[in-house]
């Protein structure tokens, strides 16, 4: 079994990182402060090649593969955190739903914005009384002539704010089968964009409206049934959200360790002392465990039917990456003190981001669920006994 990179896999490794020490180490404290989308930081990428990493070249993607997308949010997130956000936003999440199902109509229309950093896509899932429960949702889509209407609302949407197109789950009929997706444009009339709320770790959301929102036939990404195909490639999103977890803890690692280099207490680099050895000695243990897992899910990925990664490989990987990430950004801060607590600090920052993603995407709590239901080859009840 071998556990390096292929020389491919290394040398686009290594100039990726290269990109990212050389355009984006400088001002990293700066954007993590910042409250808007690294707009700048896009272009850059964009004209880097890395937004649609894995997508096929026919559709404006660079023709990679899910370790290459895994590999360039880790050597950028690992410098610069927040622009970790453009690799996940552009290679991960609804925008990799669409152009799994998108017809080449709908590609036209909205790829070449997409994948030049000029536009965002966000997705409309989570609901007031809909989270973890998705199936639960009350979005509705009824028929009118040529096309449908679209009314309920959205929360917690990631890039809501900027965004210019939505990926909305809705619900053409009753029941699991009766969810699809549909695409919602900005400035539709009838749909609306709430005050942007913040999160702990200064990303902000809108809740969105839907007040008889007209969608035309060609704005149906996946009809009545479509549900399933949407929740598959879900695990792909889930390894975007591994990745920036683990990559940002082992940015705070890195802090923490130069810190613990140059800082003395009693005559003596903050290194020599046992306890503080015993904190990096774990952290490296997390970390590159999960980064361990986090490969495995996309490797193996490879040789799915699908060319998707297994519920299971993604459960484990998220799980340790997010407890991973966590774990080391939380430890910096200690190990960093007043400094590592300062906002001018991206230790902080990295706390905060870490922790969001410990809910996002499938919380630790579901994970274990799903993680269980492998163990086990069976499905749980987690419904109370609910039809």
């Amino acid at each position: 079994m071998d556990f390096k990179l292929t020389e491919g896999q290394q040398i686009f490794f290594d100039s990726v990182r290269k990109f990212a020490l050389s355009e984006l180490a400088e001002g990293a404290s700066q954007r993590a402060q910042a409250r808007e989308y690294p707009w700048d930081v896009a272009q850059r990428c964009a004209d880097m090649g890395l937004l649609g990493i894995a997508f096929p070249e026919a559709d404006g993607g660079a023709g990679g593969s899910l370790v290459d997308s895994v590999l360039a949010i880790r050597a950028v997130a690992e410098v610069c955190p927040k622009s970790g956000d453009v690799i996940q936003a552009c290679n991960f999440g609804p925008i990799r739903t669409f152009v799994e199902y998108a017809t080449p109509e709908q590609k036209r229309r909205f790829l070449p914005a997409l994948l030049s950093g000029k536009a965002l896509i966000s997705l409309g899932m989570s609901e007031p009384e809909a989270g973890s429960a998705v199936t639960e949702l009350t979005t509705s889509l009824t028929p009118d002539g040529d096309g449908w209407r679209l009314n309920g609302s959205k929360i917690f949407g990631t890039n809501s704010v900027e965004a210019g197109v939505y990926l909305v789950y809705a619900r053409f009929g009753p029941g699991t089968h009766g969810i699809g997706s549909v695409l919602v444009e900005r400035g539709m009339e009838g749909f609306i964009i709430g005050n942007p709320s913040e999160f702990m770790n200064g990303e902000s959301w809108s809740p969105l409206f839907f007040d008889n929102v007209f969608i035309p036939k060609e704005n149906i990404l996946l009809g009545e049934g479509g549900f399933k195909k949407q929740i598959s490639g879900f695990n792909v999103e889930r390894l975007g959200n591994s990745a920036r977890a683990v990559a940002v803890g082992r940015h705070a690692f890195n802090l923490a360790r130069d810190h613990a280099l140059v800082r003395k207490q009693f005559g003596r680099p903050l290194a020599e002392f046992q306890g503080l050895q015993w904190k990096f000695a774990d952290m490296e243990l997390k970390l590159s465990a999960a980064e361990l897992l986090l490969m495995r899910a996309a490797v193996n990925a490879a040789d799915a039917p699908d060319g998707l990664p297994s519920a299971q490989d993604t459960a484990l990987a998220k799980l340790a990456c997010n407890e991973a990430g966590f774990f080391a950004a939380n430890e910096a801060v200690q190990i960093m003190g007043g400094l590592g607590f300062s906002g001018e600090s991206t230790a902080q920052y990295c706390l905060r981001r870490t922790r969001g993603w410990m809910i996002a995407g499938g919380s630790l709590e579901i994970l274990r669920n799903r993680i269980a239901e492998g163990i086990f080859d069976r499905r749980f009840d987690q419904r109370g006994g609910r039809k």
